[in-house]
């Protein structure tokens, strides 16, 4: 997969010359409603022959369009995971666009022209709610307009699970409640924060517990405070894991929030390593201890629980 970065006005010189189909959307989660969008481009552009193209965003349009809290800059996947599971889906070209003022205000007619014209689409395929613009004259039903019948329009129907559509909405509400079986199903794959092991307070190490610190990007999303089943993949294989995203209340008021992954049978010195902690199962809630005793025993059956998870899951070995 070829990854394209445009920032507007772009040089058509950095835009492949040949046609495409073309995919758009912002997918943040990538989610299966998200796959069945680009997996309805891939069967569109083997029929007709042609590469599989994606065009998404670096920041989600709100960020030019309205005034944001510090949760609502927080995403699903990033864009390294953006582009991790693109390839996963059998995308040709990535188009990564800057999501600039300059482009955000961009006439409808100009962002067809430029965008889906000028990136060479014999067809564009969007989800049913896709917009390009203010929505009374930007949806995909003015679409075909806009093309004047230089490319076809595909549209894509809502993905649903248990009659309700699939959305990220969806999802980050799930994410806000540790509901992680129905986030999993939701996305098709183990929901994943990417992050390096850092050096922590060696505090987990005291209590028989060495845990590897975790720092993450401030734009990821977490799961709710908890004790999690994680898997953590490190250059390349994956570990059953046990992982704590909280603040340690029991050792102190108004400490920073961190995350914490205990794997089990394991002692290698990581620092500084790549890893990727996928969210598996909610164990428990956070609770606040009144010492170090009553934290271990807890502990100790949060290990208990963990194991008995992957007796009955065991992680695919490739």
């Amino acid at each position: 997969m070829e990854i394209i970065k445009i920032r507007h006005p772009y040089d058509k010189q950095t835009i492949p010359d040949e046609k495409v189909v073309l995919v758009l959307g912002f997918f943040d989660g990538v989610h299966r409603g998200h796959q069945k969008v680009i997996k309805t481009g891939r069967k569109k552009a083997d029929e007709l022959g042609v590469k599989l193209a994606v065009m998404t965003f670096n920041y989600h349009p709100s960020v030019v369009f309205k005034k944001l809290g510090k949760e609502d800059l927080k995403y699903l996947t990033s864009l390294a995971q953006k582009e991790r599971l693109m390839k996963w889906l059998g995308v040709d070209y990535l188009y990564e666009i800057e999501f600039t003022s300059d482009f955000a205000h961009l006439a409808p007619q100009d962002f067809v022209d430029q965008y889906i014209v000028g990136l060479h689409a014999q067809v564009a395929v969007s989800g049913f709610d896709y917009t390009y613009g203010p929505k009374a004259i930007a949806d995909v039903s003015h679409l075909p307009g806009y093309a004047k019948g230089r490319f076809e329009v595909l549209t894509v129907a809502k993905e649903t699970e248990e009659g309700d559509k699939i959305s990220s909405s969806r999802v980050r509400s799930l994410l806000e409640k540790g509901a992680m079986a129905e986030v999993n199903q939701l996305l098709g794959y183990p929901y994943s924060i990417d992050g390096v092991v850092v050096h922590g307070e060696a505090r987990g190490r005291t209590l028989g517990f060495p845990t590897a610190n975790i720092k993450f990007s401030h734009y990821a999303r977490l799961p709710m405070e908890g004790v999690y089943v994680c898997e953590m993949t490190i250059a390349g294989k994956s570990y059953p894991a046990m992982g704590s995203i909280g603040h340690n209340d029991t050792f102190g008021e108004g400490r920073q929030l961190t995350m914490e992954i205990y794997i089990l049978d394991f002692n290698q010195d990581i620092y500084g390593e790549q890893v990727s902690v996928s969210w598996l199962d909610l164990i428990r809630g956070q609770v606040k201890f009144d010492g170090a005793q009553g934290l271990i025993k807890q502990l100790q059956d949060d290990e208990a629980a963990t194991r008995r998870y992957f007796e009955k899951n065991p992680i695919e070995e490739g």
